[in-house]
């Protein structure tokens, strides 16, 4: 399978080094930014001059552009047989009017898809081909498309959040004489068991199991209290889908 990528910032090149062993062949477009020469060059693919020649020659569009270029995106795409649209705050039924033609489903991966170990909603029927692609990429959960927007600002931005949680850790251990280095590997494989755990025990259990009475872990958690840590990460939730819906 050859699949094309109109669009080529931080989303599409996530998933495209993500796919680039499942694929036989990657094309990339821009809109003069030459990031996809660059994706093409990294990743053993081709960038083509033009969006046309994109959907004239890939199995499966995936559609990463501004979402305020969708009608100059169809326009030069009639020809594309599978649509997979990656667009913010943009429906599944707008994304198939604009590509009346063609096979379309709406998924929101997030940065984890890089890796494999994305998180993917998706809106839609996708053909055999096209689901076990998203799922090679990691974690697919099928959603109806008015939760996109609520979806999105937990998974598709909780990355972020989770990282400056880990980067502010491990700043604390440093501060306090750690390694740099040392103090990353320590929050970072220390967060990959905690997920583990949080498999099977509820955010609730764990907090319990760690936080002795009188411990240091209370201590710790009551100065996140204090500083309204719980709503901060809340409103941050709220300001995204805000921003989201205009």
């Amino acid at each position: 399978m050859v699949i094309g990528f109109c669009g080529s910032g931080n989303m599409a090149a996530a998933m495209a080094r993500g796919l680039r062993d499942d694929v036989d062949g990657m094309l990339f477009t821009d809109s003069g930014s030459g990031r996809a020469s660059a994706l093409a060059e990294e990743l053993g693919g081709e960038a083509v001059d033009t969006n046309r020649e994109l959907a004239d020659r890939a199995d499966v569009v995936f559609l990463a552009v501004k979402p305020a270029k969708l009608a100059d995106a169809a326009a030069e795409m009639r020809a594309a047989r599978a649509v997979v649209s990656l667009l913010g705050a943009t429906s599944l039924e707008a994304v198939r009017e604009a590509f009346p033609s063609s096979e379309v489903v709406r998924v929101m991966p997030n940065l984890g898809v890089e890796v494999r170990r994305g998180v993917l909603c998706m809106a839609g029927v996708a053909d055999a081909e096209v689901r076990a692609l998203l799922e090679g990429l990691g974690h697919l959960v099928e959603l109806p498309d008015g939760e996109f927007d609520a979806a999105t600002a937990v998974m598709g931005c909780a990355p972020a959040y989770l990282a400056l949680a880990m980067e502010a850790i491990a700043e604390a251990g440093v501060a306090d004489g750690l390694e740099s280095a040392l103090a990353h590997e320590l929050v970072l494989e220390t967060a990959l068991g905690t997920a583990e755990l949080l498999r099977d025990r509820s955010p609730a259990e764990v907090r319990a199991a760690v936080a002795s009475p009188g411990g240091s872990t209370e201590a710790g958690l009551e100065a996140l209290d204090r500083l309204g840590v719980k709503e901060a990460f809340e409103a941050a939730v709220e300001a995204s889908l805000k921003r989201m819906r205009g």
